[in-house]
């Protein structure tokens, strides 16, 4: 592709667990622009500098070849390696799973906590969920504890609530807000310029994601246990004497309850990143359990929202393969290996070890023992990614030149030195 040359093209973005795949960019040369269907983190993700970066060996330049070398024989000696981040898609997850297995390493998300929080319900209770198509087409009352899934999400409430569905209209359509109100960052595609938009121009008051709530239960998240539990005996019929749940009327709780009751389809949603107090997964419990009970008189479910860097599809990989799911303890370790392709912004946890860095670039402040840049997917080469509901798994396309390897051709060529 020339420097001076310019196309547009339709892309997937994998800023978050939506992989929006309406994202219209223009490239010219390694310069790509947003210029419809964006949001503050597609914007962020598909505009970012593709400076040339080389391979570095304590932070001197070197040949690929020597620093997939150094590698291979820092995992040689090592006998408790731990491979993090994990920010990768699928082919890329599936290559560090192979080598895993050759050096006996354990493999951990940077999202390992949250995404814990989740599996422990699901492998405790089970739970019945829903997918993003549905709640367009058919939920007529949406539920979201806390309020910042558009933080997480921008374009969540623009593609999936407030646009007509096939069964449901908007404006028949309830959102109801339990959590912090707090205004989070957020943007619609429709306030796009044609000549792009850059992060800088994106105000942190902008579009308030929950405009339309209907009904706004204002509470801060450590005070979300006890709310949902209260809003699970009522959906139940129980009869609570309290008259306030963590500030809110109980006469308020009790409308949220009735509501649900008589909704044709009712979505419950969350965010489990943002629930970081202790035993989180009871409060997500709570949630799916009204669910089940709801489930006994009408039809609801639960949505699973949030989602980034891969870390759905790294679980569900992770899951295929072994037979687990993926690690979330602190594993000691004599060597640790970094893996990011997508979030220049995340950062390998503290070591005082051999550390690897295999990503988009190097961590800002660190000095990594190895440093290999590899492409990022959805940018500088094609891949795959399961979105968050994981109903499907969506291609992601290469959209600009990159002379960088991919994670999976560099980890086999470490996997065959070794």
């Amino acid at each position: 592709m020339s420097n001076t040359s310019s196309s547009q093209s339709n892309a997937t973005c994998p800023a978050c667990g939506l992989l929006c795949d309406d994202v219209i960019v223009t490239t010219q040369g390694n310069q790509v622009k947003v210029i419809k269907n964006g949001c503050s983190k597609s914007v962020a993700f598909f505009e970012q500098a593709s400076d040339p970066l080389n391979p570095s060996i304590d932070g001197v330049a070197v040949h690929l070849n020597e620093a997939i070398s150094h590698v291979a024989s820092i995992l040689k000696r090592a006998e408790s390696p731990l491979i993090t981040g994990l920010s990768t898609d699928i082919t890329g997850f599936r290559a560090l799973f192979g080598l895993s297995q050759k050096i006996n390493a354990n493999l951990k998300h940077m999202n390992a906590n949250s995404i814990s929080r989740n599996i422990k319900v699901l492998q405790s209770t089970g739970w019945q969920t829903t997918t993003l198509t549905e709640v367009k087409n058919r939920a007529d009352v949406i539920v979201c504890f806390g309020s910042n899934i558009a933080a997480h999400n921008p374009r969540f409430y623009e593609r999936f609530v407030d646009v007509d569905g096939m069964f449901v209209t908007t404006k028949n359509r309830q959102v109801i807000v339990l959590g912090n109100t707090k205004k989070t960052p957020h943007i619609k595609s429709d306030t796009l310029q044609p000549q792009g938009l850059s992060p800088q121009n994106i105000s942190a008051e902008a579009d308030y994601s929950c405009v339309r709530a209907s009904q706004i239960l204002a509470c801060s998240p450590e005070h979300l246990p006890a709310v949902t539990i209260a809003l699970r005996a009522l959906v139940a019929g129980k009869t609570l004497k309290a008259n306030k749940v963590a500030g809110i009327s109980m006469a308020d709780l009790q409308t949220v309850a009735e509501k649900l009751k008589v909704a044709k389809y009712a979505v419950l949603t969350w965010v489990a990143k943002d629930f970081n107090f202790p035993h989180a997964e009871l409060t997500i419990q709570n949630i799916t359990e009204t669910v089940a009970s709801l489930n006994q008189t009408t039809r609801a479910a639960g949505l699973v929202l949030g989602g980034s860097d891969g870390d759905t599809s790294a679980n569900y990989a992770h899951t295929w393969l072994s037979g687990l799911t993926l690690n979330d303890d602190e594993i000691a370790h004599d060597c640790l290996v970094w893996v990011n392709s997508f979030s220049t912004d995340k950062s390998p946890p503290e070591t005082n070890k051999p550390l690897i860095v295999l990503g988009m670039q190097a961590p800002l402040g660190i000095t990594p023992h190895v440093f290999i840049p590899v492409a990022t997917p959805a940018l500088d080469c094609a891949g795959s990614l399961f979105r968050v509901d994981g109903s499907v798994t969506l291609p992601l396309k290469k959209i600009r030149e990159s002379k960088l390897p991919t994670l999976g051709e560099v980890v086999r060529k470490i996997e065959a030195l070794l």
